[in-house]
Order: C-alpha cells, then structure tokens, then sequence
C-alpha cells in the first residue's frame, strides 16, 4: 500500500506551522508551498524541520540526507510537494522492507510529539 500523501501533507504542515507560526506565516500550506519564498524559513527553521521530521519518522526520513542532493536553486525552490513525495517514497520504502502496512503513519496531532513513529510504543 502507498503512502497516503494527503494525510504526509497535513503531518507536515502541523509540522511547518509549529516551527513558523512565530514569525506569523498563517493560512493554508499546499504542496505547492515554497519553503524559502513563502514560508520565509532560515536556515535554523530547516534544522527544527529536520529535527521534527526525525522525531515523527524516526529514522525512516533523512530530511538531511535530501537537502544535501539538492544544488542551491533546487533547495531555494523547494516546496512543501517535494518533501511530502520524498516522505511518502522513503515510507514506501520502509513499507516495502517491512511489510508493515502503516509504516510511520499517524495523526496530525503526532506531528508534534512523535507519538505512533515506528518502534515506538504509542
């Protein structure tokens, strides 16, 4: 079974709001969404993401692992689609390996706290 992309995008957009509500970045993230242009995220934003990531995938996703192959333009135009189709293809993956049907995938509301990721008792 796939990866369900629409609930990848509503983990991950708790998941951005948590980091930039802040800085007052409100409204609806899509997965047209673009980090740097739309979000205003620094980099410091990128390391709670990643943090974040880890912490709701455990090591399932390697968000650094998927900015260091992208060159400095692509990670200037780097939308919210392109991270939740990198979460959705590194779940299948683990999907794949495992057999396990609902690898990494929870609530919204386990976005914050990690709760449900994999090998981790709920």
């Amino acid at each position: 079974m796939s990866a369900d992309r629409t609930t990848i995008l509503a983990e991950v957009a708790a998941l951005l709001h948590a980091v930039r509500d802040h800085a007052g970045v409100d409204g609806e993230i899509t997965m047209s969404t673009r980090f740097s242009d739309d979000l205003e995220m620094e980099s410091i934003d990128m390391v709670s993401v990643a943090g974040r990531l880890q912490g709701r995938y455990g090591d399932t996703v390697n968000f650094a692992h998927f900015v260091a192959s992208l060159d400095l333009d692509s990670l200037r135009d780097l939308t919210v689609g392109q991270l939740v189709e990198y979460v959705a293809a590194s779940l299948d993956k683990a999907e794949a390996g495992t057999g396990n049907t609902k690898a990494g995938l929870g609530s919204v509301s386990d976005a914050h706290t990690g709760v449900g990721k994999v090998g981790t008792p709920a």
